[in-house]
């Protein structure tokens, strides 16, 4: 029942955002690329990976999936003693604006506006620099309703990503208890 009832949680958002975000469907986005680094197209699918955890900044909300290989690896205990996530393992993380749902009965916050999505990828041969971790950014225009790629370079994340989370893999987020 907990793990129905945070995968209704976890899939909420993302159809909030298939709404609020319907214009960026007409926008080509195999062809969208950071210059320089990762293109859309390499994350295809993330839309069905398994939500890992959501996160709450003071003005949005967060949702971190991970694809299979990923998932495996989190069940599996990572990251955890020194161990790495194995090649190949991808997490998106999908930012909304939020606001307060007027309807509920109690105080809850929902997703509003797509603000970004942000993608990275462990393949260590093509990142030797950042320690595995190929990283992409993507920005939401609310007017145009396109996605536009933000930053340069597979490396354009890795700045936030380094020493307060090095014993973690350099990810940010744990897979928590369900």
């Amino acid at each position: 029942m907990q793990r129905r009832l945070f995968r209704s949680i976890a899939i909420a958002p993302v159809l909030a955002a298939g709404v609020s975000g319907g214009a960026a469907a007409a926008q080509d986005l195999a062809a969208l690329k950071v210059p320089d680094g990762l293109s859309f197209s390499e994350f295809k699918g993330y839309e069905g990976w398994q939500a890992v955890a959501v996160s709450q900044t003071a003005e949005s909300l967060k949702l971190i999936s991970a694809n299979r290989v990923m998932m495996q690896a989190y069940r599996a205990g990572l990251p955890a003693s020194g161990k790495t996530f194995p090649e190949g393992s991808k997490i998106v993380k999908i930012e909304w604006s939020s606001r307060r749902n007027t309807v509920s009965p109690y105080f809850v916050m929902i997703p509003e506006t797509l603000k970004s999505l942000s993608f990275i990828q462990k393949d260590s041969k093509r990142f030797p620099k950042t320690n595995g971790w190929g990283y992409a950014k993507f920005v939401f225009d609310p007017a145009s309703g396109a996605l536009r790629p933000s930053g340069r370079g597979t490396d354009c994340g890795h700045a936030c990503h380094t020493a307060a989370v090095a014993a973690q893999d350099f990810i940010f987020t744990a897979y928590p208890h369900r």
